[in-house]
C-alpha cells in the first residue's frame, strides 16, 4: 500500500510540474489567437478574392490588412498579429524550401552570389559616405545602409546591438525600423511593375527581387505575385542576403571595438532558425525522399502561412509612421534602397547574374 501510494504521489508531483510547464504557452496561445484569427479571415477574404475575380493573392491580403491597421495599436489583436507577421510567416518561408532543389540552385551559377555580396558592402559604404554628406553621423549611415543591404528590420536590430550605445542610439533604431518596413512595402508594390516594364526573364526577376528588397516578407509578396518560378528564385536570393547578417555583425563588432573601444559585449547572433530550417529542406528535397503528395501538402500550407503572414503585416503597416522619422535620414534610406536598385539592375543588364 505504502509502495501504490508513493507511486500515486509521483503521478501527482509530476503532473503538476507539466501543468507549470504548460500554462505559460497556454497563455500565450489565448492571447495570440484573436489576432492570428483575424489575419487568417483575411487569407480566406482574398484568396476567395483571388481565386474567383482574379489578382494576387498576397497584394490583396497586404491592401486588405492595411486598412484594419487599427487593431494593431491597441487591444487584444496586436499579440497575434505580431505572431502572424514574425513567426508564421518564418515558418511559411522555411516550407518554400520543398519546392527548390540544388540543381535549381546551381542552375543560376555565381552570378547572383557576386550580386548579393557586391550590393550588401556598397550599400552599406554608400550609407556611410552619404550620411557624413548629409551631416548625419556615421553610425546611422553604417545602421541604415546594412538594414537596407541585407534583411530590413531584423537587421537593424541585430546591427544596433552591437552598435555602441548612445543618447540617440534606441531612437535610431527605431527611425530605421519604421523607414525600411515602409519602404519595403512599397518596393513589394512597385518592383513587380518594374520588373514587367523592363521585360525582366523570370529568373532575372527573382534575382532583381531578392537583391532590392529588404524584408523577407516582402520578397516573398512580390515573387509570388509574378510566378511560382520568380518567387522561388527571390526566395533563394534574399535568403542568402540574410546569411550576410552573420559577417557583416562580426564585421561591426570588430570595428566598434577596435575605433571605439566599446565593451559591448553582445553575443554574435546566430543564423536565424527559419533560414536553416530551408536549406535543410532543400538538400532533403534534392535526395527525392519527400513524397509528392507530402510536397503539395507543405507547399499549399506555405502559401497559407505567407498569406496569413502577409495579412498581419499589412495590418501593421502605417503610412502615417513615417512622418516622424524626419526628412534627412528618410532621404538617406530611400537614397540608398535606389542605389541599390541600380546597382542589382546594372549586374542584371550587363549579364552578370547569369554567368
Amino acid at each position: 500500500m505504502a509502495h501504490k501510494s508513493a507511486n500515486r504521489q509521483t503521478e501527482k508531483a509530476n503532473a503538476a510540474v507539466l501543468q507549470k510547464r504548460l500554462t505559460p504557452d497556454i497563455a500565450r496561445f489565448r492571447q495570440a489567437l484573436p489576432g492570428v484569427l483575424i489575419c487568417i479571415i483575411i487569407a480566406l477574404a482574398t484568396t476567395f478574392i483571388a481565386d474567383h475575380y482574379g489578382g494576387p493573392t498576397l497584394l490583396y491580403a497586404l491592401l486588405f490588412g492595411m486598412a484594419l491597421h487599427f487593431l494593431s495599436e491597441e487591444g487584444r489583436c496586436v499579440a497575434g498579429i505580431e505572431f502572424s507577421a514574425r513567426t508564421i510567416l518564418r515558418f511559411g518561408v522555411a516550407l518554400l524550401g520543398v519546392r527548390i532543389t540544388v540543381d535549381q540552385v546551381t542552375s543560376l551559377g555565381i552570378g547572383p552570389i557576386v550580386t548579393v555580396i557586391s550590393g550588401v558592402i556598397l550599400t552599406i559604404l554608400f550609407g556611410v559616405m552619404l550620411a557624413r554628406l548629409m551631416g548625419l553621423h556615421r553610425d546611422m549611415g553604417l545602421l541604415t545602409g546594412g538594414a537596407v543591404a541585407i534583411c530590413g528590420a531584423s537587421a537593424a536590430l541585430a546591427l544596433s546591438a552591437v552598435m555602441p550605445h548612445s543618447a540617440n542610439s534606441e531612437r535610431n533604431t527605431i527611425l530605421t525600423v519604421v523607414g525600411v518596413t515602409t519602404l519595403s512595402t512599397a518596393a513589394m508594390v512597385l518592383y513587380p511593375l518594374i520588373s514587367s516594364v523592363l521585360s525582366l526573364t523570370q529568373q532575372q526577376a527573382g534575382v532583381f527581387l531578392g537583391g532590392t528588397i529588404h524584408d523577407v516578407a516582402q520578397v516573398v509578396g512580390a515573387g509570388y505575385m509574378i510566378s511560382e518560378e520568380t518567387g522561388d528564385v527571390a526566395t533563394f536570393v534574399k535568403l542568402m542576403r540574410v546569411t550576410m547578417l552573420v559577417p557583416v555583425v562580426m564585421c561591426f563588432t570588430l570595428f566598434f571595438r577596435n575605433a571605439e573601444g566599446s565593451q559591448n559585449n553582445s553575443k554574435i547572433p546566430r543564423l536565424p532558425g527559419f533560414l536553416v530550417a530551408f536549406v535543410l529542406l532543400v538538400i532533403i528535397n534534392s535526395l527525392g525522399v519527400i513524397p509528392t503528395s507530402v510536397a503539395d501538402g507543405m507547399t499549399d500550407l506555405s502559401r497559407w502561412c505567407l498569406v496569413t503572414a502577409i495579412a498581419g503585416l499589412g495590418i501593421k503597416t502605417s503610412f502615417q509612421k513615417l512622418a516622424v522619422v524626419g526628412w534627412k535620414p528618410v532621404i538617406l534610406m530611400v537614397s540608398e534602397t535606389l542605389f541599390l536598385l541600380v546597382l542589382v539592375l546594372a549586374f542584371i543588364l550587363f549579364d552578370v547574374v547569369s554567368s
